[in-house]
């Protein structure tokens, strides 16, 4: 791609001049039907180094109001990034609709110096293009123009920056390592970005080359490429998307009618299997902390079906400086103006961590799907999107376990009258649930269809048979016991 790459010619001075003005009006009015249709723009300069991606991101963004927009200049990631998964820190900088981020380096440039300096292995190499393959297909699935430009100068073109960037003192800093290493062996590192922007390259988020030589020409080049990108973008905002088939392995599960809840455990033998189990699984976070494995725990369930006193007994026996729980409720304004798994990916746990969810991105294919809060094409979409997010936790080395927690329509009634009588339970009572119980014909339906199609062999589903709490504690202890005994060994 890079190699076979034929700059267009350059445009005299005259013409110059007059195409940088006309893209710089097109701009003007672009970002403000940007705003209008709530466009979020993800702009990623790559490129060689001291090619020019910061000044010419600062010429860019002169033709765009300043509070649309915001710019990250991505540097190598710092320890606490190193123990979140690779996409993590990307993922945190992702816009708000009808909002510009321009990233100053990025994955590409962070794909291509691990592999530089052999800190990939050609399998993990492949299995990091394939995330970014879905990180950026997904993104554009919703409603993203994710726009990439690569910045190519020559060798001799970078040794020439690098010798007056180097020539003084307030300026030598920008050179760093990597910029000498990329100019010492330019042919080696032509072959890792050509192979990587072939690899990364999609019809939804493709690669545009820009011959960064001449500066004002190359600023020409990025206009144009973004007001065509808008354009394109704008016109064909917020269509139906199609739907990819699941390639994850999944496991069968029972319908929600078919889960036996006569399940029961006595007082002395509960609170005997709590202590020991308990004792158990703070042993075992030790050895988490230890051996940095990340645990992430996901709990879904009816209402009133005993997720909170569930939580509370599996927390009983962590460090609570080792682990968070995060209760799931409607997205803030912020966080309903990104990508519907943001949210998520900036509540992951570091490593050695554990994170419990009470409630989760699974509210896609239930009370958004039920209440109309997203589109048909978005919740059915959601399956393959959730189970690529979960396969990338996998990957990253995450312990993944969901619970769904499971009672019957008279369980449910009954502990509602029963918070309603009682003052000191009454607050987790609301108008909601009432209205949730409403539909619990159709909650089970979709409940019933989000369980068979995410339950995989990665990061499979666990019913918790609720009718008795204690029962469902126990099985919880024993059933997360089971999974980090396993990843420890």
């Amino acid at each position: 791609m890079l190699r076979e790459w034929k700059t267009a010619g350059q445009p005299d001075e005259e013409e110059l001049k007059e195409r940088l003005k006309a893209a710089e009006k097109k701009l003007e009015v672009y970002q403000l039907q940007m705003k209008e249709h709530r466009l979020p723009v993800l702009v990623l300069v790559e490129g060689w180094g001291a090619a020019g991606k910061g000044s010419l991101i600062g010429k860019v963004i002169r033709s765009i109001d300043p509070r649309f927009f915001r710019v990250a200049a991505m540097a190598d990631p710092g320890e606490e990034e190193k123990r979140r998964p690779f996409l993590y820190r990307y993922m945190a900088r992702i816009p708000q609709e009808g909002k510009f981020e321009f990233l100053d380096a990025g994955w590409l440039d962070e794909t291509v110096k691990d592999r530089f300096y052999g800190r990939l292995n050609e399998r993990e190499y492949g299995r990091r293009v394939e995330s970014i393959r879905r990180f950026e297909r997904q993104l554009v699935d919703n409603g993203y123009l994710v726009l990439k430009l690569f910045l190519h100068i020559s060798r001799k073109e970078q040794k020439k920056r690098l010798d007056h960037l180097m020539e003084d003192r307030d300026t030598r800093w920008r050179v760093s390592s990597w910029d000498r290493d990329q100019n010492e062996h330019y042919e080696a590192c032509e072959e890792l970005f050509d192979r990587c922007l072939t690899d990364t390259a999609s019809a939804g988020a493709p690669w545009y080359l820009v011959d960064a030589k001449d500066r004002k020409w190359a600023q020409l080049q990025i206009m144009e490429a973004l007001c065509g990108g808008l354009e394109v973008a704008l016109q064909n905002c917020r269509g139906a998307v199609p739907l990819l088939q699941n390639i994850f392995p999944l496991v069968k599960m029972p319908l929600l009618a078919e889960v036996n809840l006569n399940h029961s455990l006595p007082e002395a033998e509960y609170r005997e299997e709590l202590k020991r189990l308990q004792r158990h699984l703070g042993e075992l976070h030790n050895r988490l902390y230890r051996k940095k494995v990340p645990v992430i725990i996901v709990y879904e369930g009816w209402d009133a079906a005993g997720k909170g006193g569930n939580i509370k007994r599996l927390t009983g026996a962590l460090d609570p400086r080792g682990y968070e729980v995060h209760p799931i409720a409607s997205p803030e304004p912020g966080e309903k103006a990104r990508h519907y798994l943001w949210r998520f990916w900036t509540r992951l746990p570091k490593t050695g961590h554990i994170a419990i969810f009470d409630r989760s991105w699974y509210g896609r294919v239930m009370v958004e799907r039920l209440e109309g809060f997203c589109s048909e094409n978005e919740w059915r979409r959601a399956y393959n999107e959730i189970n690529e997010f979960e396969r990338e936790l996998y990957d990253w080395g995450a312990v993944i376990i969901k619970f769904w927690v499971q009672i019957d329509k008279d369980t449910q009634l009954a502990r509602f009258h029963e918070r309603e009588n009682t003052p000191e339970k009454r607050w987790k009572i609301t108008d909601e649930d009432w209205r949730n119980r409403e539909k619990w014909d159709q909650y089970e339906t979709a409940v019933n269809e989000m369980l068979q199609k995410t339950s995989t062999e990665y990061a499979p589903w666990h019913i918790l048979p609720s009718a008795d709490k204690k029962y469902a504690r126990i099985q919880a202890l024993k059933i997360v016991i089971r999974e980090l005994e396993k990843a420890l060994d």
